[in-house]
């Protein structure tokens, strides 16, 4: 047998990679159990995203039949929450509704996340010239509130619903790129990220292996929050028209069409606002428990 080379018996240095663990993952969801308020957000969202599957199965009308016989009329057996300026049935606008806000609000945060998560991970680990140059772009965007800057967007992309789900995906991007390098910044410096420089391994499989999946905790949470804020913001363009447009049934343009008849039927205006208020609400109690349950101090 002959005597082997120092580098044929040379053990490859292994670097720690966030995983959630069974035992991890089990004492996230405990502590996400207890809290009565993390349970209620999931019994909400869960709700929405239920009625929203099953939209077609349960919506009593079709959302877009128009019956002008039945215009404006209140709360009743056979239409349970009203019908609107054109007789459609209310309940099952607000339900096919459901699903254009879920589908902004994620699309909308993948996005954003997709865009900014690597472009602050990036400039936060080689710092320098291009972080200052990255940071100072970021500036400029934070510098208009996040429903303006959406409003930007569509103006210069169009109105319609993809257009809504790009401009507030752009509109989240300085918040992931903020919250991602911040956490970077802390995380380069860890002992196993000197040890895998000193190993060989390149820049870009230590961000994408070693320095990312150590981040993902608070961007997880910001996720939760940012999907409600999503929401508010589609809504809030759907109200000043520049969202969904007519006969699509969207939250804000149902709302925005109610306004005119808010003295005379007000359920046009009280149901989608309700519906916007506790999806909104139902995602910041989930994040909110989240953000308790991934932190080891608070367990």
């Amino acid at each position: 047998m002959g005597n082997k080379s120092n580098s044929d018996i040379m053990v490859k240095p292994s670097f720690p990679v966030l995983r959630i663990r069974n035992s991890e993952f089990v004492e996230v969801l405990r502590h996400l159990v207890k809290n009565r308020a993390a349970v209620l957000g999931l019994i909400i969202i869960g709700g929405f995203i239920l009625a929203a599957v099953l939209a077609p199965l349960i919506a009593p009308y079709d959302p877009l039949e128009t019956n002008l016989m039945n215009r404006l009329k209140g709360p009743s057996p056979e239409h349970r929450l009203g019908t609107d300026e054109l007789g459609r049935d209310l309940l099952s606008r607000l339900l096919y509704g459901g699903r254009i806000s879920l589908n902004i609000g994620i699309i909308s945060v993948l996005i954003g996340a997709g865009i900014g998560i690597p472009l602050g991970a990036v400039s936060g680990y080689y710092g320098g010239k291009f972080d200052i140059l990255v940071q100072r772009l970021i500036d400029i965007m934070i510098a208009f509130p996040g429903i303006l800057l959406a409003i930007v967007v569509v103006t210069v992309l169009g109105v319609g619903v993809e257009n809504v789900m790009i401009a507030t995906g752009i509109a989240s991007v300085p918040v992931y790129a903020r919250l991602v390098r911040g956490s970077v910044l802390s995380v380069k410096e860890q002992s196993y990220v000197a040890a895998a420089k000193a190993a060989g391994l390149g820049d870009m499989r230590i961000i994408f292996r070693q320095v990312l999946p150590n981040c993902l905790a608070p961007v997880i949470v910001q996720s939760t929050f940012q999907i409600a804020t999503s929401i508010l913001w589609a809504a809030g363009l759907g109200f000043l028209g520049l969202g969904a447009q007519a006969p699509t049934p969207e939250w804000g343009a149902i709302l925005s069409n109610g306004r005119a008849y808010i003295r005379t039927a007000h359920h046009l205006t009280t149901y989608p606002g309700l519906a916007i208020l506790f999806m909104v609400l139902g995602f910041n109690l989930v994040g909110d428990g989240l953000r308790d349950a991934l932190d080891p101090k608070t367990r």
